[in-house]
């Protein structure tokens, strides 16, 4: 498929972003089940302790953390007839395939460490080209500032849907005496394994990538630091760092708190989670709305602040009543996706500020930046593992018998750090400098530098 000018990208059709968004079904799955499923999983079912669980994960994550760069400097210098984004794809489609095997199917009770740490090693490469390559690909499909939110917008939709779908499964292999939760775990597994060649060769075969006019990357290691200077990215890593170690509290601790506190089983548990996430679909439109009303800046800092203020109602809603705890943990994720989505998007745009600046494409650079702080918030959202076993807490299914310190520990760390981070967030976004306007005016900067030099 013939590329075109990043800048003339025309508006693109439902189904093109549909397919483009296909394989974010298996990556969404990979994405819930790293910080959610599978700590928990490798503790509870593998038989591995909490604090090692803990360990393995935040060094496999933040080895990773150094990848990212270095893959998103590849993607800047890749220049192939297939494009510039589509080739990592379709490299990370085997390395997630033989991962997705290893880490939930063929992992048996009383695995170690290492296997742990080996195959999430291995897990993690493959996710973060996988992602960074989409996220990337995203960038050049729209380059229009309000086409740019609807881009990512389909961009978050498939994600929800693929973790909605993922949270299912399990619950629908114990609810129809198919297998037990470690046997839905292990089908959560084909499931990814079956959706990822087939959603990353429908997007590769149906979707075109459009290619930003600049020079390649360079400046090594003294191009990548400067981009912290830029207000703009500076404001955007700090919000996503808050951004992502509030939730993935929420997702680390989510089984153990409606167990341990509310009293509800593991299904009922998921099926929170699922409300939560089904909320964050039809939440979506209304912040990619507000977005285009009011900027995108303003409109994750509002989402920010409700975030908050409903996160902390829901789980202060007393125990035994599982209706009541769905409608309000539904009401909670509302604007469970505005930020997810509405920061790639923003990022995207500071792209387009760096290469009129530098005349230098940098996006799949800059991707890996805001990709490290999503990581570096994934890390810190483990540290209540730590927390809670050093104070005694057990990590078993249901009532453990733990004494009322620990779980007071767990309240604090569920309820009021996330509910203070996301507020936080809010905060630190005052005075983002890259505006609608400010956007426009870049964009017709670049046209006009673009066509002076076609």
């Amino acid at each position: 498929m013939s590329s075109v000018a990043a800048a003339d990208a025309p508006r693109r059709s439902n189904a093109v972003l549909a397919a483009f968004s296909g394989p974010c079904l298996p990556l969404a799955a990979f994405g819930v089940a790293l910080p959610v499923t599978l700590p928990e999983f490798y503790a509870t079912h593998v038989g591995l302790e909490l604090g090692v669980v803990a360990a393995v994960f935040m060094a496999v994550r933040l080895i990773d953390i150094v990848f990212d760069p270095f893959i998103g400097w590849g993607m800047d210098k890749t220049k192939t007839a297939f494009g510039r984004y589509r080739p990592w794809m379709l490299l990370s489609t085997p390395i997630l395939m033989l991962s997705a095997l290893m880490m939930f199917v063929l992992v048996q009770p009383g695995a170690g460490p290492a296997y742990l740490f080996a195959w999430l090693l291995v897990l993690y490469l493959g996710f973060s080209i996988g992602t960074l390559g989409q996220l990337g690909w995203a960038a050049v499909l729209a380059p229009q500032y309000d086409q740019r939110s609807r881009v990512y917008g389909w961009w978050q939709v498939f994600n929800i849907i693929g973790v909605i779908l993922i949270l299912i499964l399990p619950t629908v292999v114990v609810k129809t005496g198919i297998g037990n939760y470690a046997d839905g775990v292990r089908i959560m597994g084909w499931a990814i394994l079956i959706a990822l060649p087939v959603t990353i060769g429908l997007a590769m075969l149906t979707v075109p990538e459009p290619v930003n006019v600049g020079a390649a990357p360079h400046g090594g290691p003294g191009a990548y630091l400067a981009l912290f200077k830029m207000k703009t990215v500076r404001k955007l890593l700090i919000a996503d760092l808050l951004l992502g170690v509030a939730p993935g509290i929420t997702g680390s601790l989510l089984f153990f708190f409606f167990g341990q506190i509310k009293g509800y089983d593991h299904t009922q548990a998921s099926l929170f989670m699922l409300f939560y996430f089904v909320a964050g679909l039809v939440g979506a439109p209304i912040w990619a709305w507000l977005a285009t009303k009011i900027g995108k800046d303003k409109a994750l800092a509002v989402a920010s602040l409700i975030f908050a203020v409903l996160y902390i109602a829901a789980t202060l809603v007393p125990g035994g009543n599982f209706a009541l705890t769905a409608v309000v943990m539904f009401i909670a994720g509302l604007p469970y996706a505005a930020g997810l989505f509405l920061l790639r998007a923003m990022m995207a745009d500071a792209g387009d500020e760096v290469r009129l600046e530098t005349g230098v494409d940098r996006t799949g650079l800059m991707f890996s930046i805001l990709s490290a702080t999503t990581k570096i918030g994934h890390v810190v959202a483990l540290i209540p593992y730590l927390i809670l076993q050093w104070v005694g807490f057990k990590a078993l299914p249901g009532p453990a018998g733990n004494s009322e310190f620990s779980l007071l520990m767990l309240q604090i760390l569920f309820i009021a750090v996330p509910g203070l981070l996301l507020a936080s967030a809010a905060w630190v976004l005052k005075g983002y400098p890259l505006t609608p306007k400010r956007h426009d005016e870049i964009r017709e900067a670049l046209m006009a530098r673009d066509a002076g030099t076609a």
